[in-house]
Order: structure tokens, then C-alpha cells, then sequence
């Protein structure tokens, strides 16, 4: 989008319904990648307009009609250039996003949230778990927080970890966990996998780990880039970290224990590479793919197979 594009919206432009309208039409026409936080450019261009205006998505049928003032009209058209110009996923442009219905502060020291586990969470994985409440939870890979804490809201009173290698990562998690008033529920420990955990056990361990393999580091859009490699890379077939997991898990599961992992589109190599282990492939209602769920009895029954 060029500077004339931007003086043309700020000069011809006046309500805030203007406004989404030119956005929608403008992200649509530049071809933008649109996957983290939104699926469309109608509900990217709402997100965008609404962001620099101070308002939520309930405050629009009240200022759809009303005139902007020239410094508002310039700042959401900035912020719009910004998105399509620089390829920059929208939760980074508002360091906010939704996930498991909470919010949470990101930015790009952390992958946008966008994992299918968040529906797991808001069921209390049912039909999974039964009558189990699990008293002790880990995230693994934990990145924002998010997951970690969408749990502790889930169970209360269970102790949460959430593991994370990256320090810039976990600084992140600590401003969500802060703002959720989780202090005493959620603890952040700096883990390369399981190597910070030593001697700890859980009732459920959760992971969103890095899982893309390098086909589709090569060949994906423009926006993923400005995301941490080290979220997302794990080897040839995206399986790296998964193979860890799955070997070290064991030690850190009670008997009864669950493993959920999201492999994503790594899922093909999962199979392939351990056809005989028996994964659950779960599905979801709001779409999704590419998580598992073991029992800690059948971890341990093929642990010579990681």
C-alpha cells in the first residue's frame, strides 16, 4: 500500500463503517495470509479498525456511522498499511489475541495462539479424563502462556508448569500470567524439554511443540516468518521435538497419566514412523488436526520404539 493510498483513505474517508469497508477491500486486493486470529478479511479489517479506536467488537453497531477524527482515520489506515506492507500477523499489530475464550497479550518473541487444544481445554478433555481431576498439569512448550493458563482456569485447584527453552518466551508467558492473577497457580520453568523438570510428575502433560517440517518452512507465507523459528522448525519431518517428548515423557506421567501433543500437519509422519503405537487422532467440532492423545501405560509399553 503506498503513501497515496493511505492520504487517499485519510482525505475521502470519515466513518468508522467507511473505514472497514476500504480495509476488507484493501486486505483482500494485497493477498495477505490471513490465519492468526482471523480466516477472513472482513473480520481482520474490523480488528484493525476497531484496535487504534480503543473499542471492542460490541461497541461497533453504536460507531459504525460516526466521523473519525483526521488523526484516527490516519492511524487505522497506518496500522492497515502496516498489515499488508510488512506481512505482520494481526495479534502483533494489536499485541492482542483471544484463545480458549480469554485474552492474552503477545508479541513476536511468542507464536500467535492459534492451536485446535484450546476446544480440548474448554471441554476439560471429555470424554478423556472422566471422573479424573488431574491435580498436577503441565505445558510443554508453553510459548504466550496461553495453553498453561486456559488450564488453570479449567482445574482450579491443579498446580500448573509451563516449560518454555526460550527465556523471551517466558518473559511473555509471565506478563499473561500477571495479568490472569495466576501467580500462585501457574509456575514458569526454563526447560529444554523436559531437562528443567527433573523429578517432576504429572497427571496430564499438554504440548504445542515445534512441529513444521522443512517443506513447509520453505513454502510457507510471509507472515509466519515474523514468527520465532524456534516455535515452529523441528527437523526434516517436523518430528524432532516429538521424538523427546515421547521418549522422556514416561518418567514424567503418574500411572493413570495423559499425553496430548499437537503434531498439526507433521500428523503423516507420526504414522509413519511408528505405525504400531496406539495414537489417538483426536477431532474437533471448530476444525483442526494433528493431535494425539496417549495413555502413560501404552508410553511406557512402546518406549523402545522412541
Amino acid at each position: 500500500m503506498s503513501p497515496h493510498d493511505i492520504d487517499e483513505a485519510v482525505n475521502d474517508l470519515r466513518s468508522l463503517g467507511d473505514f472497514i469497508r476500504w480495509a476488507a477491500s484493501a486486505l483482500l486486493r494485497s493477498e495477505v495470509f490471513f490465519g492468526h486470529g482471523t480466516d477472513n478479511g472482513w473480520d481482520e479489517a474490523l480488528a484493525l479498525c476497531l484496535h487504534p479506536l480503543r473499542l471492542e467488537h460490541q461497541d461497533l453497531e453504536a460507531a459504525r456511522g460516526q466521523r473519525l477524527t483526521r488523526s484516527e482515520r490516519r492511524e487505522i489506515a497506518e496500522l492497515v498499511a502496516r498489515r499488508i506492507n510488512e506481512r505482520l500477523p494481526l495479534a502483533y499489530l494489536t499485541n492482542k489475541i483471544w484463545f480458549a475464550g480469554l485474552e492474552f497479550y503477545v508479541d513476536e518473541r511468542v507464536l500467535v495462539p492459534r492451536s485446535p487444544i484450546a476446544e480440548l481445554i474448554e471441554n476439560g478433555f471429555q470424554p478423556w479424563l472422566g471422573e479424573r481431576i488431574p491435580a498436577r498439569v503441565l505445558d510443554l512448550c508453553t510459548g504466550s502462556g496461553c495453553i498453561a493458563i486456559a488450564l488453570a482456569h479449567a482445574f482450579p485447584g491443579a498446580s500448573v508448569d509451563a516449560a518454555d527453552i526460550s527465556t523471551d518466551a517466558l518473559d511473555v508467558a509471565a506478563i499473561n500470567v500477571g495479568d490472569h492473577g495466576l501467580d500462585e497457580q501457574v509456575s514458569l520453568v526454563e526447560s529444554d524439554v523436559f531437562s528443567g523438570l527433573q523429578g517432576e510428575v504429572y497427571d496430564l502433560i499438554v504440548s504445542n511443540p515445534p512441529y513444521v517440517d522443512a517443506g513447509d518452512i520453505d513454502s510457507m507465507p510471509e507472515e509466519f516468518r515474523h514468527e520465532p523459528m524456534l516455535g515452529l522448525a523441528a527437523g526434516d519431518d517436523g518430528l524432532d521435538i516429538v521424538r523427546r517428548i515421547l521418549r522422556e515423557a514416561p518418567e514424567h506421567l503418574s500411572e493413570d497419566g495423559l499425553l496430548i501433543v499437537e503434531v498439526g500437519n507433521s500428523e503423516a509422519h507420526v504414522q509413519t514412523a511408528w505405525p504400531e503405537v496406539p495414537f489417538l487422532w483426536l477431532e474437533f467440532t471448530h476444525g483442526g488436526q494433528g493431535v494425539f492423545l496417549i495413555e502413560a501405560a501404552d508410553l511406557r509399553a512402546f518406549h523402545d520404539r522412541f
